[in-house]
């Protein structure tokens, strides 16, 4: 007996691990948010939360600034995730079709979506880095959920690229049907 897993059946698999990695990402933004208001309007030793009480208590602008740079980082992971449940839902994936406008598109957003996580990773984890030389006590990049800006930039890159090969998909297929 033979088990064949279908194209189909991949995409109801990776649909439903988009959802759940999205859920995630939203509560964690949502937990990084209400954690965030929750410090600076009614419990500073909330800080403790985010593992920057020894910031928050040095200066309360470059504490918020961290904060801002982690945010925009959990909510750009969330946009991405949510980019693909969308494209996921709505069945925009035509397989007679490939190569599509929705699709270069998609490509293309998802490109720059991870671009942008890796500079605000990169400018929270430098930022961090500052922060530490000024003789701070920062928690590590990966505990701020800042790690991996080289990988963002590199994800991004290679999406670019499948973007660019897309479209001239979408081109020589707008060509061939216009020929024939």
């Amino acid at each position: 007996m033979e088990i064949r897993i279908t194209t189909k059946t991949i995409l109801q698999v990776l649909h439903i691990l988009s959802w759940i990695i999205f859920i995630g990402l939203c509560v964690e933004a949502g937990s990084f948010l209400f954690n965030a208001i929750f410090t600076v309007a009614f419990n500073p030793l909330a800080a403790d939360y985010f593992k920057l009480t020894e910031l928050y208590q040095y200066d309360y602008g470059f504490f918020l600034t961290q904060l801002c740079l982690g945010f925009i980082v959990a909510i750009l992971k969330a946009l991405l995730f949510y980019l693909i449940v969308k494209i996921l839902h709505d069945k925009k994936l035509d397989f007679s079709k490939p190569f599509s406008e929705a699709l270069v598109k998609f490509v293309s957003n998802l490109a720059y979506l991870t671009i942008f996580i890796s500079f605000f990773s990169n400018w929270g984890a430098n930022y961090a880095k500052w922060l530490a030389s000024k003789g701070i006590n920062m928690p590590d990049i990966a505990e701020l959920k800042l790690d991996g800006a080289d990988i963002w930039l590199f994800m991004g890159v290679v999406l670019l690229v499948i973007a660019q090969i897309f479209k001239k998909g979408v081109e020589m297929q707008t060509e061939n049907e216009l020929t024939i």
